[in-house]
């Protein structure tokens, strides 16, 4: 039996983000990864015209798993249990696509970002290689009870998080954890970098941070490109906030380096990168504190 779109959210969703809390938080980072939940409910299943597989292409498989061990280190992690097909938090609360609601938007909404534009706003028209997800439009108040019931909490709870550590250290390091095709989704195709890191072009973290961040990974072997083709989305522009002591940083990692892309399977490098991200933030978790207090003395 079909089932149709009502106000009500699945109640798989629900809790609808995990959080891993650090025994003692001893580093000033927080890390987030909105974009991993991969529980699909037969009720989100069945408004869907793809298959489950299909849905999965907006994923960022794994991505949550790959970042666990920063929790044993020190630092928080919060993950959406959701999938990003039914509901993006890297988008501001209200970016409505009028061409999926079968109501005008509210007044209040942005309906003209070219994240909308594209098929993509907070709630998605489309997964990532462009095919419609529903075989038809949604009742407005079946979208906004997406948001009021899983947006809203989320970033409840991120903002807390970052809020609670930045009093505890001084200042706070968000860092947004996501994943990324291993080729552009281009016609002339081409094989992107191992990591990219987005700062938004310096606004949202000292640019030393960013810079150090990349260094840790060069040092690894990996291949990192600043903010090209991503330079962090609404996460990492609403938190990062360097005036305020709020320094945000997009982590997309290729996901060839852990991934099968045709099968949602880990590879052999699964493991080997996993203990390479936990290298990486024990050794950031140790050096970044010297920077900002350099800073601090200097000011």
């Amino acid at each position: 039996m079909r089932h149709q779109a009502t106000d009500s959210v699945p109640s798989a969703f629900f809790p609808s983000f995990d959080v891993l809390s650090p025994r003692l938080q001893g580093a000033p980072f927080v890390f987030s990864s909105p974009h991993s939940g991969r529980i699909y409910p037969p009720e989100f299943v069945d408004l869907s015209r793809l298959d489950p597989v299909t849905l999965r292409r907006s994923e960022d498989c794994f991505v949550d798993h790959l970042f666990q061990s920063v929790a044993t280190l020190g630092a928080p992690l919060i993950s959406a249990r959701f999938p990003r097909a039914y509901l993006d938090l890297n988008r501001e609360p209200y970016e409505l696509d009028p061409e999926l609601v079968s109501e005008p938007p509210p007044a209040h909404a942005n309906t003209a970002s070219i994240r909308v534009a594209g098929g993509l706003g907070t709630v998605a028209r489309i997964v990532a290689d462009g095919e419609n997800i529903y075989r038809g439009r949604l009742p407005l108040s079946h979208v906004m009870a997406r948001i009021d019931q899983l947006y809203f909490p989320f970033h409840s709870e991120l903002a807390r998080l970052i809020s609670a550590t930045r009093e505890s250290f001084g200042y706070a390091i968000l860092v947004d954890c996501h994943s990324m095709p291993s080729a552009a989704m281009t016609p002339s195709g081409g094989t992107r970098p191992d990591i990219v890191i987005g700062d938004r072009f310096g606004a949202s973290a000292d640019p030393r941070l960013s810079l150090m961040v990349r260094d840790v990974f060069q040092s690894r072997g990996y291949k990192v490109q600043m903010n090209r083709p991503y330079a962090g989305g609404y996460i990492t522009e609403h938190y990062g906030q360097p005036a305020r002591a709020v320094h945000a940083l997009q982590l997309e990692i290729n996901r060839g380096l852990y991934l099968d892309e045709a099968t949602l399977i880990e590879n052999s490098g699964y493991g080997v990168l996993r203990q390479a991200l936990r290298d990486i933030a024990a050794e950031l978790f140790m050096t970044v504190p010297s920077l900002f207090e350099t800073r601090a003395a200097a000011e």
